[in-house]
Formats: C-alpha cells, sequence, structure tokens
C-alpha cells in the first residue's frame, strides 16, 4: 500500500528578538508629556544618555533637548519623542523608563537588562 500523505516537517518558529529600543512605561511617558506641555515648547524631545561617572562607573542622563544630532536613534514610545545617541544606544537597548510618585520616592527609574551591576544610589551602573 502506498501513502499519499506528504511528509511535514514540524519545527518552532523562531523566537521574537529582544527588543533594541529603549520603550516608556505608560506612567513615564504621560510624565513626560506634562513635562513638555509645561515648557511651552513644541521643538523639545526626551534625550536619554549614559556618560561616564557615578558610584558604579555609568551614569544615566535624561534631559529635554532640541537637537537630533547625526546617529541618533529616535524613537516615540506611546508618542513621546525621545532620542538617544548613537553612543549610548548599545547601553540602553531593551531598556524600560519608568516613572515612581509614591511618599517613598518619587522620579524616574530605569530599568536595563545590560546593567551588570548597580550602586545603592540607582543612578549608576556599570555596563
Amino acid at each position: 500500500m502506498t501513502s499519499t500523505e506528504t511528509p511535514v516537517e514540524l519545527g518552532t518558529a523562531p523566537a521574537e528578538a529582544p527588543s533594541n529600543d529603549v520603550t516608556l512605561t505608560e506612567a513615564a511617558a504621560l510624565k513626560v508629556k506634562d513635562l513638555l506641555e509645561s515648557e511651552g515648547r513644541d521643538d523639545l524631545r526626551l534625550r536619554i544618555a549614559v556618560q561616564p561617572g557615578g558610584c558604579s562607573g555609568m551614569q544615566y542622563q535624561l534631559f529635554f533637548d532640541e537637537r537630533v544630532l547625526d546617529g541618533d536613534v529616535e524613537l516615540a514610545p506611546h508618542g513621546v519623542p525621545l532620542v538617544v545617541d548613537r553612543m549610548s544606544a548599545p547601553y540602553l537597548g531593551g531598556a524600560t523608563v519608568d516613572f515612581t510618585d509614591t511618599i517613598e520616592q518619587q522620579g524616574f527609574t530605569i530599568d536595563n537588562p545590560n546593567a551588570q551591576g548597580g550602586c545603592a544610589c540607582g543612578n549608576s551602573f556599570c555596563g
């Protein structure tokens, strides 16, 4: 007896690669939008950078900037204009920025899968 069935190879779909973009939580996006609105300018964007310094060797900088430089990665999570310079991008790929507003703490926090260690102040890391 001959089979008329066609053999089918079963496999798994490739796993989705983790995002190399910086993301903002909804809370962070709302806070950035509020801060941008209070600046009264529509040409600003949030710039996230990594600079040498801090207790662990590298520190984060978040500030508003009207410039977009050559090599900047431009993103718009939750509609928030955001840029990361080309030197900081490898350190920030996959990072999530959140905003916390509790009685114990208020401010932006960064959950960075690239950070191999940090310090007690939470403002610096080693990559």
